[in-house]
């Protein structure tokens, strides 16, 4: 093990199968970097520490291994707290690494000293500081561990600067200063000094028991007693409905087998935030559309790592007469607002797996049933194709979301930041394949598009990665296409400009009589991106969306990171639509 702090946490990550390290530079942070970069892992500097964390955030849910960030002292942690809390909300495990002042000088006014623990507590599941060497190493692999096991979710690690230097280095900086003095007061200063630095560099490892917020599931091996009964179940119901969130593949990377369970039982399935995308671009069990009307209608409704929150009524969406089966990793998550019949404390994914292998084929059909929920998905479609013909001076959203939609790549990833204009997209667009949609999660975080949209085209370098952008939530992470630059990354990022904060408005408007605060100018945000280095297109005509999205297909495709600014027209798509 190496005898510097930076290199010993490169080490410990780069064992991990950890492959990147997002970071905004900082004094108080760079032999990590350097520690990092020395043992093969990429440093990916962005121009915003938030942007890290959402960065870090994307390639955990891409790839099941925990995403690392390392941001310096100070506002280097605190510009992070959204996208901790978010990476929190989303169940994404991730390592955040923070600088801090010396041990000696912790809580005497050094530059950008405060007290980053208690900050960073309520919103991870860990935090702690390291206050020896010795302790680097194994403090990280534990991190690592707790940001995975049970609940995943982020970590905070401290590491004060004199930690991360090596112990010549640091003897060099502090023993200058006091070395050689006469008077009794500079020779016991001198002593201490010396005392503290041998301790801090020689001092064993003291194993810290974190503390545990929530019981931990079984590890997967034993069959859980519940499969058997909801097999049982499945095998009677006439209505079945199977809702499946992000958490079914948390941890995951491999997703397919999960997929083929889901497909083998055959449930009608909508599916939600991470998990979009797992049964591919088109299934004949996938719904997109109607899924509270289903859910009034189904005798038994399985809900997999899919909390009871706002998205499902707080558990009323789902009829009181349907047998409701719930599989999570949280217990608590798991009985908020509606306690399921059948409480399933494990793995949603590993649920549906053993669940399939025990009922095998002999489901359903279920034949009137998947008949009532085409109809009403035909509908909904057809509804949304006439509404895409409507013609203005201006580019049709729905029109725009249909060519995408025809154009984008099999491969495509899938980033969403924004209201009104990426809840519009969610009706169009298709994820073509598991893993292949990041939006922020259930704490609703504009600005996430910058960060994500780095992290996906790391995690799949070379093929498209489409940001679908409001021209509100643009603003907060544009300049991560200079990131994009630098690096090598070439994402398309589609801004659909209507100069508002149109989710808003939709509703403020007619509830309060005024758009105060939601106004915005159609900006040039195609100069923008021009100015970072990336390619910049505008797109206000019609008769041009072909012609302007293959353009940047093609220049994406050269390495050329691009963003394509879209006056859009204001629709009534979405009349009605609430956002609180």
């Amino acid at each position: 093990m190496a005898n510097d702090g930076g290199a010993i946490v490169g080490e410990v990550l780069a064992s991990r199968g950890i492959r990147h390290l997002f970071t905004l530079c900082g004094g108080h942070i760079s032999p990590i970097l350097v520690g990092a970069q020395k043992n093969g892992i990429q440093i990916v500097d962005v121009r915003d520490e938030v942007s890290a964390v959402f960065a870090a955030d994307a390639v955990a849910r891409m790839t099941g291994l925990p995403g690392a960030a390392a941001v310096t002292a100070g506002p280097g942690v605190t510009n992070t707290i959204t996208a901790v809390k978010n990476a929190q909300m989303a169940q994404s495990p991730i390592i955040l690494f923070g600088g801090a002042a010396a041990t000696l000088l912790k809580g005497r006014g050094s530059l950008q000293d405060i007290d980053q623990i208690s900050v960073l507590q309520s919103i991870t599941k860990w935090a702690v500081a390291v206050k020896k060497v010795h302790s680097i190493g194994p403090t990280v692999q534990k991190a690592l561990d707790i940001a995975q096991e049970g609940v995943p979710g982020p970590v905070f690690v401290e590491l004060p600067i004199d930690l991360l230097y090596s112990e010549e280095m640091v003897r060099e900086m502090f023993m200058k200063e006091v070395a050689g003095g006469k008077n009794l007061g500079s020779k016991a200063l001198e002593l201490y000094m010396r005392g503290h630095l041998y301790r801090q560099f020689n001092q064993p490892h003291v194993s810290i028991v974190p503390p545990l917020r929530e019981s931990i599931p079984p590890k997967p091996g034993n069959r859980s007693p519940h499969v058997e009964k909801v097999a049982s179940l499945l095998q009677k119901a006439e209505r079945p409905a199977l809702v499946i969130g992000s958490q079914a593949l948390v941890n995951t990377s491999n997703p397919e087998p999960i997929a083929d369970a889901i497909q083998a039982l055959g449930i009608p399935t909508w599916l939600g935030g991470m998990a979009r995308g797992l049964l591919g671009r088109h299934s004949d069990i996938q719904f997109r559309h109607k899924r509270s009307a289903a859910l009034k209608e189904a005798d038994l409704v399985i809900v997999a790592g899919f909390p009871f929150d706002f998205r499902l009524g707080y558990g009323r969406a789902i009829s009181s007469r349907a047998t409701l089966i719930a599989a999570n990793l949280s217990a608590s998550e798991m009985r908020k607002n509606r306690r399921p019949e059948i409480p399933v404390h494990m793995h949603a994914g590993e649920f549906l797996r053993e669940l399939s292998g025990v009922v095998g084929g002999e489901l359903g059909p279920w034949s009137e049933w998947f008949g009532t929920l085409r109809a009403r998905e035909e509908q909904r479609d057809s509804e949304i194709a006439e509404q895409a013909k409507a013609s203005s001076e201006l580019v049709n959203p729905l029109q725009l979301f249909q060519r995408i939609e025809a154009k984008m790549a099999d491969d495509a990833v899938l980033v969403v930041d924004g209201g009104d204009f990426v809840a519009t997209a969610s009706y169009i667009l298709r994820p073509r394949k598991p893993l292949s949609w990041l939006d922020p999660g259930v704490f609703g975080t504009l600005g996430v598009g910058g960060g994500f949209a780095v992290g996906a085209s790391l995690v799949k370098p070379g093929k498209e990665v489409w940001l679908i952008y409001g021209d509100g939530s643009c603003a907060y992470s544009i300049a991560e296409m200079d990131t994009c630059v630098r690096h090598g990354l070439a994402p398309i990022a589609v801004i659909g400009t209507d100069g508002s904060w149109a989710q808003i408005a939709r509703e403020q408007v007619p509830m309060l009589g005024t758009d105060v605060g939601t106004v915005l100018n159609r900006a040039a945000y195609h100069d923008v991106a021009k100015g970072y280095g990336a390619a910049g297109l505008l797109l206000d005509d019609p008769s041009r969306i072909d012609a302007v999205l293959d353009e940047a297909k093609a220049l994406a495709a050269s390495g050329k990171p691009v963003v394509i600014n879209v006056h859009i027209s204001k629709t009534e798509f979405r009349k009605g639509s609430i956002s609180m």
